[in-house]
């Protein structure tokens, strides 16, 4: 066992063993004096900082680490290792979470408005707002209180904003656009653009005029570069709770309920359903109209061209149930085995 770490610098935040206890509800084993300044992975960490572990998968990592101070799991509490301390705790990686905070403090929201911040006619403002430089604030927009909106962002007419909104630099949002109490958007995303709808003519593609809106509830957070169409007639909604990774599409008229996951590169086609709790992985997608049922989840790259049954997960494109995917998969695997004992026995019988 090493001994406690070495005091931090002047200025830097620290925890002691025994307050990183106190913090987690979590029981202390060793030098409750031993002392962190930060928080790493279990390979990066040194002699400074706080790690975790929780999965028998990194127990080996745990072993070699450098921290000072461990989170662990009931599983790990006698595991060889060179912490001075160990807080044992029912989640590591939960427990973790709210010590980021305290060693990596958010950035402090500003207040006030930048001067080449462009402000239209019968726009409102709420109470300590922040707005950053080159801001465009469109005719009759409502800022919520506590509203920040960063550098280079332009908010369309008729926009509404509730409070702590928090929208990144360059973010575009339409006209008429609705954003909920604690929405937060991240960098280069648009919201409320139109939809992708033509209709053919016979000689032309004519566009659709799309007059709904994009309605974003309370407590969604938006990645980066992301896009979320305006409704034809009726609106776009994401549901509250719901949380968009970067890239991703939500096209015009589509309902994504509660606390669902959209992960990077999803899109859903025009008029796609998500009930609550839906979780699509990485790149896949819903083709229009289709409806996902609650808790319903797609694995990576599925692309689903009908419905999904609530609770079911499905793979593949198209998409099918994940098991009946599998054993598809399986009997693929052995078809060129199945073709060489065919071509033997023809060769044979030829013979």
């Amino acid at each position: 066992m090493s001994s406690a770490a070495p005091a931090a610098t002047a200025g830097t935040r620290t925890l002691t063993a025994a307050e990183v206890a106190a913090r987690t509800g979590g029981t202390l084993v060793g030098d409750g004096t031993a002392m962190v300044s930060g928080i790493a992975t279990l390979s990066a960490a040194s002699s400074t900082d706080l790690s975790f572990c929780g999965d028998i998968r990194y127990g080996s990592a745990l072993a070699v680490s450098k921290a000072s101070v461990l989170l662990v799991t009931p599983a790990f509490k006698d595991v060889p290792c060179e912490a001075a301390a160990r807080v044992i705790v029912d989640d590591a990686f939960v427990s973790m979470l709210p010590l980021l905070g305290y060693f990596r403090p958010p950035a402090v929201r500003p207040v006030g408005v930048h001067p080449t911040v462009i402000i239209g006619h019968g726009a409102t403002l709420g109470a300590e707002v922040a707005i950053g430089p080159h801001v465009v604030i469109g005719a009759g927009a409502t800022i919520g209180d506590r509203a920040w909106i960063e550098a280079g962002c332009v908010i369309g007419d008729a926009v509404t904003l509730g409070e702590d909104v928090r929208l990144h630099p360059h973010v575009t949002i339409y006209p008429h656009t609705v954003l909920h109490d604690r929405v937060e958007v991240h960098a280069g995303s648009q919201l409320g653009s139109d939809g992708f709808g033509y209709r053919f003519d016979g000689a032309a593609h004519r566009k659709v005029p799309h007059v709904g809106r994009a309605v974003i509830e309370m407590d969604v957070e938006i990645g980066a570069n992301c896009t979320i169409d305006r409704g034809t007639l009726d609106d776009t909604v994401i549901g509250a709770g719901s949380k968009l990774d970067n890239m991703v599409h939500v096209g015009h008229n589509c309902r994504v309920g509660r606390l669902c996951l959209l992960m990077a590169q999803v899109g859903l086609a025009g008029s796609t359903t998500l009930e609550d709790g839906v979780i699509l992985a990485g790149q896949s997608g819903a083709g229009g109209h289709a409806t996902l049922g609650k808790g319903a989840r797609l694995a990576a790259k599925a692309g689903a061209v009908s419905d999904v049954p609530a609770g079911e997960t499905w793979s593949g494109f198209p998409a099918r149930n994940h098991r009946d995917m599998l054993r598809r998969y399986a009997a693929l695997a052995r078809l060129p085995g199945i073709i060489k004992d065919l071509e033997r026995l023809v060769a044979e019988g030829g013979a």
